[in-house]
């Protein structure tokens, strides 16, 4: 998978900065493993950034994301149901967050 994209700068950058990316990523069914990597201009660093991280899916419906977002590093675990996930996060390993989406 390729993806392409800008969203809001790493948690805990001011608001309004922004981040611009590019993302690689592979799924190993077999395994339930899904790795990435990117390059991200961040607004926030005036630079760029290498962020990582891997995808391991616990189930059909459950999945934890390790990821290092280019200064620190976070765990979520998602629950992934029809049209929305819910993101149980530790950001920086320190502190809890949650996080909510829904499609269509």
């Amino acid at each position: 998978m390729v993806s392409l994209g800008t969203s809001s700068d790493r948690i805990g950058t001011q608001e309004g900065e922004r981040a611009y990316y590019a993302t690689f990523s592979k799924t190993f069914a077999s395994i339930g493993i899904a790795p990435y990597v990117s390059i991200n201009y961040s607004e926030s660093d005036d630079g760029f950034n290498f962020p990582f991280g891997a995808n391991y899916r616990i189930s059909d419906r459950f999945g934890l994301l390790g990821m290092y977002d280019g200064h620190r590093t976070h765990l979520i675990l998602n629950y992934n149901a029809d049209a929305f996930t819910v993101g149980l996060m530790w950001i920086w390993l320190e502190r809890p967050g949650i996080s909510v989406s829904w499609g269509f």
